[in-house]
């Protein structure tokens, strides 16, 4: 069992959440459930459910299969409807998700990011607070109660979390970095450290860090900011303490722009999995991704230790860089019973077993077995349970969605080119607002 030690903040001052959680009027029917928390599977009459995401490969379908899987089981009369949209780490998905909100159109259930991306969602009015399916799943006796103030909103929730996600992890090749002359046994303290094995790696010929499209390079930023703030300095950004214009924000996008120029040319054409496949086809040394990576190593029948290694980003050791997959009810879903069934599904232990085991994340409930979990997973329940925690930016933990969209653009901006770093630091001073 594992209850982290403390959100650094992020409940008081990055969401602005409520501390009370607080049960609302019901919205329909709702699946039966025992008081174990293991449902019933009765819905009375056959309904369906329309499951909105952006886990269409690897390791994040291998997860979503393994939700519709127990689905079946404790609900065999709703049907699944995959509406899976791929792109950009979730970017095409909700693109699509707002122009079906604004028509009035909303699937039965879709994915988001817990924290500040559901903040747009709810001033729009177009979530429900779903209080009272916590008390029916008795949820609230097995998810962390810092997790649950990070989710509660004016006294309300309004998501189920699938998981805990680790966006501060860096994946390498032991083979590449042993060419290069380095210890792959070796971790680095500083960004300054590893700037001296990315040295040598680029020596011998190969990419020292890989990289894709302008997401991957947001979150990148957002790990050298932890790295060389802080976590008390990275979580000011976000909550005003910390002055955009520093002089400590200068040095550490300097230190993100040292790390770009190591990276590969072909950037902007990739998604995460081709840039984590160059360490795997041994053509990069590291990838800095969050740990849906280590599911996309397991589909790949890859072995810790010996096929790749992992370790925090430089300088972040002792932080978790937070983020939590988490499924909504929307307003005017066509099939509320089948989204229930389905929030059912994300909360319970079988649910967050099946999938967890299959994405690379980590349950978010307590009560889960870690002897079930790989290597990487056992590591990162006991990092959770002791590391200071911060939210992720390029996966809606930390802003809201309109600040991230401006600090993607001038990211995008500044890696192709099109602006100085001066210019940048501006840019990032101005998304704050």
């Amino acid at each position: 069992m594992y209850t982290p030690r403390r959100f650094a903040g992020v409940i008081a001052g990055v969401m602005a959440a409520g501390l009370a959680l607080t049960a609302c009027s019901g919205n329909g029917g709702s699946p039966t459930e025992s008081a174990s928390g293991t449902a019933s599977g009765s819905m009375g009459t056959a309904t369906e459910v329309e499951v909105f995401t952006w886990w269409t490969s690897g390791g994040e379908k291998a997860g979503l299969d393994g939700l519709v899987s127990v689905l079946a089981d404790k609900y065999p009369n709703v049907t699944f409807v995959n509406g899976a949209v791929a792109g950009g780490a979730g970017s095409a998905a909700k693109d699509l998700l707002q122009s079906r909100l604004q028509a009035n159109d909303p699937p039965d259930t879709f994915q988001a990011h817990a924290g500040a991306e559901l903040d747009d969602y709810i001033a729009a009015g177009q979530v429900q607070d779903i209080s009272d399916l916590y008390t029916e799943f008795g949820l609230t006796d097995v998810f962390p109660a810092d997790l649950l103030s990070l989710l509660t909103v004016d006294g309300a929730i309004y998501s189920v979390p699938a998981n805990i996600h680790r966006a501060n992890v860096v994946w390498a090749n032991p083979s590449v970095l042993e060419a290069a002359g380095l210890d792959s046994t070796a971790t680095y303290a500083t960004m300054s450290d590893w700037f001296t094995a990315l040295d040598a790696v680029q020596a011998s010929g190969q990419t020292a860090l890989s990289i894709a499209t302008t997401w991957t390079q947001v979150q990148l930023l957002e790990t050298v900011l932890i790295s060389d703030l802080g976590a008390d300095g990275y979580i000011g950004l976000w909550d005003g303490t910390t002055d955009w214009t520093g002089s400590d924000v200068t040095a550490a996008l300097e230190d993100f722009q040292k790390l770009m120029s190591y990276t590969n040319t072909d950037r902007d054409g990739l998604d995460w999995p081709d840039a984590l496949q160059m360490v795997v086809d041994g053509t990069a040394g590291f990838n800095v991704m969050g740990d849906w990576a280590a599911g996309e190593l397991d589909t790949q029948s890859l072995t810790a230790g010996t096929d790749y290694i992992y370790f925090p980003v430089p300088g972040t050791s002792g932080i978790f860089d937070f983020l939590s997959d988490s499924f909504t009810l929307p307003v005017g879903a066509p099939h509320p019973d089948g989204a229930k069934a389905w929030l059912d599904v994300v909360g319970s232990l079988e649910g967050q077993t099946a999938f967890n085991i299959a994405k690379g994340s980590i349950p978010a409930r307590t009560d889960a077995d870690p002897s079930l979990f790989n290597a990487y997973q056992q590591s990162a329940i006991k990092d959770f349970a002791s590391d200071t925690i911060v939210p992720s930016l390029a996966h809606g933990a930390a802003a809201p969605i309109a600040q991230l969209n401006a600090i993607s653009d001038a990211t995008s901006k500044f890696t192709s080119g099109g602006s100085d770093l001066a210019t940048f630091q501006t840019e990032l001073a101005a998304s704050a607002g």
